[in-house]
């Protein structure tokens, strides 16, 4: 869902509160993405990636 440019001469419909719902979690995911341990995946279990996954999450949100 993104929007359409504003010189578009047939305006395509879409969901606003969608697109900024997407857009909070692309940014989001950006952030955590920072922390090179996850970027690189240094875990080599998918449980000790996803407790890592959750650790920046929670840095992410405190910061």
């Amino acid at each position: 869902m993104i929007p359409p440019k504003s010189n578009r001469k047939k305006p395509r419909e879409y969901d606003k509160h969608l697109y900024k719902e997407r857009n909070l979690v692309e940014r989001f995911l950006n952030k955590v993405k920072n922390c090179q341990r996850v970027a690189t995946r240094y875990e080599k279990t998918a449980r000790n990636y996803m407790a890592f996954w959750q650790l920046a999450s929670i840095m992410v949100l405190l910061a």
